[in-house]
């Protein structure tokens, strides 16, 4: 009983009831005064032709398009009201303004560290791709940074708490899903016993990431245990196309001096303390030298965009790092929804086209636009190993199937995709003929690409991209082969089912 009256009580049921009886009024209300009132309903056809003509016009991927017409055409009374609400990526002038002046900054702070040119040496298709990230990310590419790669959470975790115990003058901390247990109660323990010492903690949260994990007030239960706290946009109960764009993110920053990211956010099923899905597979990296000081510029920006705070960044710099023997080049990048440009994407997409070997992808969801499918079918038709590796065991069905649908293109134009068995992958890596890689949290799918507040590393001729390619061989020794006759002797209706997800995928 006391557990019923704790799930009926949680905000997510609150939420839940609030936005189906705002959906249901909705449909009521139009449905009443369009059959009522010739005027209204014929201002409803008016708002979906515009809808339409809007959407045709964007500069939104095709796919996202078709979906959205296919919703608002065949029901003109709802489909404009909908769109309207919560379709498309429209941010207010006021946001984008916002966002352009907290840019502006970064340039400031980043660009004498900007040195694309230098990665002339190892050939055009490296300082290409460092160029991109300086210019439009304002991303510079470093030496002197030891990278390390963790395979598994757990790893990774043993790490985290090592060097949250060195810290001496801040922590910053910004993830997507924040859960109680042993990773985030082990962690928090550190975090209050260094706030005490003197410490700066701070410390951001994805409010829909951590719907069902935190309560409402959590922050203020932070406040009050020492510890600076920003939620992402807060989650209302209200129809709105505010649901789209989420903090994704998952950095932590160490005195500006050590550095993590990857796909892993705190909760326990990251470090396989709880078990879901079967075996949960993740990554991270590790950083330590001067690119972390972008990575502490990245949190920076969001700390002011959350909290409206002006920051003098330059007080969080840290001494000059010692120098290091040759490192290769580390480029810690971030992605924005507030503009036009799709970084996480165009990473993804540089690395396929300088590819001459081999291409080895982990995501957990391979729900992928049409530029990057034509890409990997192009690289592999060209002669390129194209492997990708996914999970065998969902973590929604939904996407899963959407997933397996967008493997037969794939499969005949000769990439190789694995379902890894023991569980669920939620790894996002992608290494290069041993020379490039990238491990962030970009996710293959439309939402990590286009919607959501994302973050990465790009490494170039760095030590541990020998590592990411182990890892990933090793892992494809534990995932079955996906065949393509199993494929195409599916039944009509499961074809049919995979299509329409596939169709209406840009909107999940």
């Amino acid at each position: 009983m006391k557990k019923l009256l704790y799930i009926l009580s949680h905000r997510s049921v609150f939420v839940a009831l609030s936005l189906v009886a705002q959906i249901g009024a909705l449909f009521f209300l139009l449905s009443f005064f369009s059959e009522s009132d010739a005027a209204f309903y014929w201002s409803c056809i008016a708002l979906s032709i515009v809808s339409s003509l809007l959407i045709l016009g964007s500069r939104m991927e095709p796919a996202y398009k078709i979906a959205w017409l296919l919703l608002v055409l065949p029901f003109p009374v709802f489909g404009g009201f909908f769109y309207f609400l919560i379709g498309g990526n429209h941010i207010s002038t006021r946001l984008r303004r916002k966002m352009q002046g907290i840019a502006q900054k970064t340039k400031v702070a980043l660009i004498d560290d900007f040195k694309a040119e230098d990665l002339l040496p190892l050939g055009e298709d490296a300082a290409g791709q460092a160029r991109y990230l300086e210019e439009y990310a304002y991303a510079p590419a470093y030496t002197n940074t030891e990278a390390e790669y963790f395979p598994l959470g757990e790893l990774a975790f043993e790490k985290i708490l090592e060097e949250l115990r060195k810290a001496k003058r801040y922590i910053f901390l910004e993830y997507f899903i924040l859960e109680p247990g042993k990773m985030w109660d082990s962690m928090l323990a550190v975090l209050e016993e260094k706030a005490a010492q003197g410490v700066e903690v701070r410390l951001i949260y994805d409010d829909m990431g951590c719907m069902f994990t935190l309560p409402r007030d959590y922050n203020q239960q932070m406040a009050d245990r020492g510890i600076q706290c920003q939620v992402f946009n807060r989650f209302m109960p209200v129809v709105t196309l505010r649901f789209n764009n989420r903090d994704h993110r998952k950095l932590l920053i160490i005195d500006g001096e050590v550095g993590f990211t990857g796909g892993i956010n705190l909760a326990d099923e990251y470090i396989n303390a709880r078990e879901r899905f079967g075996h949960w597979k993740d990554s991270a990296i590790w950083l330590e030298g001067d690119a972390v000081w972008s990575m502490t510029v990245m949190f920076l920006t969001m700390w002011e965009f959350c909290s409206g705070w002006e920051e003098e960044y330059s007080r969080f710099k840290p001494k000059p790092a010692p120098v290091r023997p040759w490192t290769g080049y580390v480029q810690p990048y971030t992605d924005t929804p507030l503009d036009f440009e799709a970084v996480g994407q165009t990473v993804y997409l540089n690395l396929i086209s300088r590819a001459r070997k081999y291409i080895y992808i982990t995501s957990p969801y391979l729900v992928i636009d049409t530029a990057t499918s034509t890409a990997l079918c192009n690289a592999a038709k060209a002669g390129v190993d194209v492997r990708i590796i996914t999970p065998h065991i969902p973590d929604k069905r939904y996407v899963f199937e959407v997933t397996r649908a967008h493997y037969p293109p794939l499969l005949e134009a000769g990439v190789r995709i694995y379902e890894y068995t023991p569980g669920f992958i939620h790894a996002k890596n992608f290494v290069v003929d041993g020379r490039f890689a990238t491990v962030g949290t970009v996710n293959l799918d439309y939402r990590s690409l286009f919607l959501h507040f994302e973050d990465g590393v790009w490494l170039c001729e760095a030590p541990c991209i020998e590592d990411i390619r182990k890892d990933f061989e090793a892992t494809m020794q534990q995932s079955e082969p996906v065949n393509l006759r199993k494929f195409r002797r599916l039944s009509p209706l499961v074809q049919l089912y995979r299509n329409v997800l596939r169709l209406f995928a840009p909107l999940m």
